[in-house]
């Protein structure tokens, strides 16, 4: 049985309920966050309250609770699930509101929501047992806010049908312009050159708190170079190893691009190596 939390309540997972008028079903009118959990420890827990309050700021959204409150809730939780490897998904909503309308309401009360899910053991940078990804590119066509981590995934969830519907994992998205920007649901990476870049942030990526941690990581402990600077599609096609970063992912390396092998299309020495100072370093945070 999953134990969730809703609103000051644990309970089980299946007897939790949200008001049809909450405005985070209504509009996507919410933020959130997914924690991973190893050996029962958050990860990098200050980090994803900071972004979740740089969301909740952006979006006009005030919370009652502190970071410590937060914080207490999240650790009972993972207790109260067992501990061990977990993922943790954390909703804040606006809150349910008696009429529909698009103005954002006064005096509601936010829905706070969180539950576990099961999670396997993260890559200690073995390439014989590390997940690899196939992943196809694309225009990106969601919104100009992407740097908000918002409930509202519609665009999200749409590349990620296009990229299995052609038999994939993930798809890379590109501008207009042909930037890189982010995966439907990770942040990318590459070694070009010998650099290992990645898109730097604006209003069209989301600061991915396992991205934070890989360049800190990166910069400290491995004496390789790191670049935070734009990727086109040239610097992708001959780029020597890509790589996907999420919190569930950790570093994942993508072996194929629009059915092309990345590099021997097995995962690479850059890659093992930040794995594995990764796999080192990751409750550091």
């Amino acid at each position: 049985m999953t134990v969730a939390y809703i609103n000051g309540e644990y309970m089980p997972l299946e007897e939790c309920r949200i008001s049809p008028m909450d405005r985070g079903y209504l509009f996507g009118d919410g933020i959130y966050e997914v924690i991973p959990v190893y050996d029962g420890q958050l990860v990098a827990l200050p980090y994803h309250i900071e972004r979740l309050r740089n969301g909740l700021a952006e979006i006009k959204l005030p919370i009652p609770w502190s970071d410590e409150q937060l914080s207490t809730i999240l650790t009972t939780l993972v207790g109260e699930n067992g501990g061990g490897f977990q993922g943790l998904y954390l909703q804040i909503s606006r809150g349910a509101y008696p009429r529909r309308q698009h103005a954002m309401p006064a005096e509601v009360q936010p829905t706070l929501f969180a539950y576990t899910f099961k999670i396997a053991p993260p890559s200690d940078g073995n390439p014989a047992t590390t997940s690899v990804y196939k992943v196809i590119t694309g225009e990106d066509m969601r919104w100009n806010r992407r740097h908000i981590k918002t409930v509202a995934l519609l665009g999200n969830v749409m590349h990620m049908q296009e990229a299995l519907d052609a038999g994939a994992d993930e798809i890379l998205l590109f501008t207009q312009a042909g930037l890189l920007t982010e995966a439907a649901a990770c942040n990318v990476f590459v070694v070009h050159h010998g650099v290992i870049k990645t898109p730097p942030l604006n209003n069209e990526k989301l600061a991915g708190i396992t991205r934070k941690m890989l360049l800190s990581i990166l910069r400290q402990h491995s004496g390789l170079p790191v670049e935070e600077t734009n990727i086109s599609r040239a610097d992708l096609e001959e780029a020597s190893e890509v790589w996907l970063t999420s919190s569930t992912k950790e570093i994942g390396p993508v072996v194929t691009i629009d059915g092309a092998s990345v590099g021997d299309g097995k995962p690479g020495p850059v890659w093992h190596t930040a794995q594995t100072l990764f796999h080192i370093h990751r409750l550091d945070f």
